[in-house]
């Protein structure tokens, strides 16, 4: 057995509503995979997000969107436990859902985009957070406010300076990281060009697009 086989998996968690789900999320859970060296990404699509809106689209139908985006894409897998589950979809939830799975050993990462970061500690449990998983957070180059108060307190002596240092354990550090692409992509006005009936081509993967207009997805009434 080598070493590699030997060590501890790595995985993560990617979530959100995916409403609809898009280049710049595929390619960022790739990336994320390049970077922290991961045997997985579980991207899991969030059936009631309790700190926002509800999605446009069902969840079966936003889950069915993902497998066609990521295709046999190798290391993205598209996750359903939080629509198998009953009540709003808490991140800690989940992470312990696959804690348990994956074993205490496990280098599990919670990774998170930067306006939901400065959120965080309005999130439900997000001490429990870091006790179940390491948390990266794709870092957005433009912003250099300071963090508000509760969350520098929540996150205080948790960050790492690498990706190494930060799997060096299970759970409980903080990696803020810098992705090679950054892809400008909004869901929101994504939602906006379909119901409008403009082009998204470029956007979404083609079998995305392909059954979001066929299966006539996000597009508005018209008024009569």
């Amino acid at each position: 057995m080598t070493r590699r086989e030997a060590a501890p998996a790595r995985v993560a968690m990617l979530g959100g509503t995916f409403d609809p789900i898009h280049l710049g999320h595929l390619r960022s859970a790739v990336e994320l995979r390049e970077a922290l060296a991961l045997d997985r990404v579980h991207l899991i699509p969030a059936k009631a997000p309790p700190l926002r809106g509800e999605p446009r689209v069902a969840p079966e139908t936003r889950l069915e969107l993902l497998r066609l985006g990521i295709g046999d894409t190798p290391g993205l897998v598209a996750d359903d436990r939080e629509l198998a589950r009953e009540g709003p979809s808490f991140s800690a939830d989940t992470l312990a859902s696959l804690r348990e799975e994956l074993g205490e050993s496990a280098r599990l990462v919670m990774a998170l985009g930067h306006d939901a970061f400065l959120r965080l500690a309005e999130w439900h449990a997000p001490e429990r957070l870091f006790a179940l998983a390491n948390l990266v957070v794709v870092d957005r180059p433009d912003f250099e406010a300071p963090l508000p108060a509760a969350l520098g307190e929540l996150i205080a002596g948790r960050e790492c300076v690498d990706a190494e240092a930060l799997m060096a354990r299970p759970a409980g550090g903080l990696l803020r990281l810098a992705l090679p692409t950054r892809m400008a992509i909004s869901a929101t006005a994504l939602r906006r060009r379909l119901g409008e009936g403009r082009s998204v081509r470029y956007l979404l993967p083609e079998a995305v697009e392909r059954h979001i207009l066929s299966h006539d997805l996000y597009r508005t009434p018209r008024a009569h």
